[in-house]
């Protein structure tokens, strides 16, 4: 069986880091914190875990944090997990067997949830490189969103780390970053690009959001993924801007890279809704319940675009267009994927009423 190191990067996080430690104490041989400048308990409720625990001076920069604490890491694997971070129930005991087959693998690529639905299932998630042998060069690139480029080696397990936040971070964080290396001069990489992107898009910049994704997209070197997600969010930057042609032509764009996603094809079919052309939005959420979710690429997976969403759309299309058999059959559909939804609850009545 594979020895790890988890290896984590705190500041202020006294309340949920004793949960994150507590789930992972009897998965790992080595636990080690670099605190970035806690204010709080953090360090106490760390130190009734390990004793690896190392004073790394804050510097903007997330992979400076990272490979510091990866430096520390002395056993054969190493893994990284955020303070809120967990893994919960079963996936515990699917995590202890994964260690008596890591030896064949360099690199571990598992699946990362970050948001939930109403039910508490998982509504959001991508694979995330999240263990990899020691002194074999990985290390994290980017100062934020960063991120270790895969290589040797690669398997993917069905092991999902779970996001469980307590309170919000700083919303400004991560754009701060960015203006501040623009105003250094930084060269942007492409996968820098496109995160910047987001970020001013987070922030209701439109134009020179559209700019910087606009710039991403002609780049050469752009990971296909993201091209995909920066094709949909060019197109929310031409809806804030209220040029509705240029946000149709970029989700359009999105196409030529692979096979439609469900995102893509749910954010069509929107589109062609929100203008009345219930024809062509029945079309397009119909692709998206038929389209291969791509878990394996490390793409962006939003789960209701591969089946609730689709269906509940569906319904109002049909029942629009006059065809209330199929409305009700596609309502039902919804149901199935979602049983307690308050939105089939108030179709099936409206159904009943006419």
């Amino acid at each position: 069986m594979a020895d790890i190191s988890l290896c984590m990067i705190v500041k202020n996080e006294e309340e949920v880091l004793g949960r994150c430690l507590e789930c992972m104490k009897d998965l790992v041989e080595e636990i080690v914190v670099a605190d970035t400048g806690s204010q709080d308990a953090t360090k106490e409720i760390a130190a009734a875990y390990t004793d690896r625990i190392f004073d790394f001076p804050w510097q903007e920069d997330f992979s400076a944090a990272r490979n510091f604490a990866l430096g520390k890491g002395r056993m054969e694997y190493l893994m990284w997990m955020d303070a809120d971070d967990v893994i919960n129930g079963s996936d515990r005991e699917e995590f202890l067997k994964m260690k008596e087959r890591l030896g064949e693998a360099d690199l571990i690529m598992m699946p990362y949830v970050t948001r939930y639905d109403d039910r508490g299932n998982a509504a959001f998630c991508y694979d995330r490189e999240r263990i990899f042998r020691n002194h074999m060069g990985f290390r994290f690139q980017g100062r934020v969103h960063e991120a270790v480029t895969p290589k040797g080696r690669i398997r993917r397990e069905e092991i999902p780390i779970e996001h469980r936040k307590v309170k919000p971070g700083d919303p400004d964080r991560n754009l701060r970053i960015y203006e501040r290396m623009r105003g250094e001069g930084a060269a942007f990489s492409p996968r820098e690009q496109y995160y910047y992107g987001r970020e001013l898009l987070a922030h209701r910049q439109y134009q020179r959001a559209r700019e910087v994704l606009e710039a991403f997209l002609e780049e050469k070197d752009g990971w296909t993924e993201n091209k995909i997600d920066a094709s949909r969010q060019l197109a929310y930057c031409c809806y804030g801007l209220g040029d509705e042609k240029a946000a149709l032509e970029a989700l359009l764009k999105g196409l030529v890279y692979d096979v439609p996603r469900g995102e893509t094809c749910c954010d069509l079919g929107r589109h062609f809704l929100d203008r009345g052309q219930y024809a062509q939005a029945a079309y397009w959420y119909r692709q998206a319940l038929g389209a291969e979710k791509k878990a394996d690429t490390g793409a962006f997976i939003q789960e209701e675009c591969y089946g609730y969403l689709p269906a509940i759309s569906l319904c109002v299309c049909y029942d629009r267009m006059g065809d209330r058999k199929t409305a009700k059959q596609y309502n039902a559909l919804a149901r199935a994927f979602w049983p307690d939804s308050p939105h089939c609850a108030y179709n099936t009545e409206y159904f009943s009423g006419l």
